[in-house]
């Protein structure tokens, strides 16, 4: 009972639900380090407070989403170290700003899924669309089905592997890290890239300034296999490395104030 008004006043826990002396109702199914939860009738709001709940709070180790019903925003913000199951499609932004948790999507992503994931991973079994990947900077995303254009754009780190083709743009001023595309990449491959390895085993539409075929290393064909043989990928095609020629490295012609601004 509020003191001035004399009104009840209504207190939130963790998840959302009135507490206490309400009827909370029953979200999780908790057995030891595993939950359940159905999604279907929750909010964003509700999902990703039940999951952090869950994880932070609970000291759950592995949950199970069901029905997420392809809601924008889901798994964002997860910084512990845990195992989170999407049983069904996402929408835009999922599993953005992760770090330590392993993700598996038995569906579809939407647009910027795992934009500025910093560890973990996340298995996507369908399509992911444009902008996945954006600004990541560790950790591994799988994509089992195709991606949009622009993927891994300002990538800073991270392996981004995906069984189908990519769009325009993919690579887009990449900072570091690797992609593994096994199908066709479209115009604009690496465009503007500074570092990183960037390996296509189908077609390339055509390469972005400054994206140049690279030499094969015994490295290359370690790291190729590895990646394979964790996620049971099956055994990898022939690729192509693509590297940055680094001639976006040179500001020598600059004008004293134009290289200050840059540098």
């Amino acid at each position: 009972m509020d003191s001035l008004t004399g009104e009840s006043q209504i207190v939130y826990d963790a998840r959302g639900l009135v507490e206490p002396n309400a009827d909370v109702p029953k979200i999780s199914s908790i057995d030891g380090t595993k939950a359940v939860f159905d999604a279907h009738n929750l909010t964003t709001r509700q999902i990703n407070l039940e999951l952090r709940w869950l994880i932070n709070e609970q000291g759950i180790e592995e949950v199970t989403v069901q029905n997420p019903g392809a809601k924008h925003s889901l798994g964002v913000g997860i910084l512990t170290r845990c195992k989170i199951n999407f049983e069904g499609s996402l929408g835009y932004f999922a599993c953005g700003i992760i770090d330590g948790p392993e993700v598996h999507i038995k569906g579809r992503v939407g647009w910027s899924a795992c934009e500025n994931m910093m560890s973990g991973t996340v298995v996507v079994e369908g399509n992911a669309g444009s902008l996945t990947g954006a600004a990541m900077r560790g950790g591994d995303l799988i994509v089992k089905g195709r991606l949009g254009a622009r993927t891994g754009i300002d990538q800073k780190g991270v392996t981004i592997l995906t069984m189908g083709s990519v769009g325009a743009n993919t690579g887009f001023m990449m900072q570091r890290g690797r992609q593994v595309i096994c199908g066709d990449a479209g115009h604009g491959l690496g465009d503007s890239m500074y570092d990183g390895i960037i390996y296509v085993a189908g077609k390339v539409r055509s390469l972005g300034i400054d994206c140049v075929p690279g030499e094969w290393t015994d490295s290359d064909t370690e790291f190729i296999d590895r990646k394979f043989r964790i996620y049971g990928l099956g055994t990898p095609p022939e690729f192509q490395k693509f590297v940055c020629g680094k001639k976006l490295y040179n500001y020598d012609n600059l004008e004293a104030s134009e290289r200050k601004l840059v540098l």
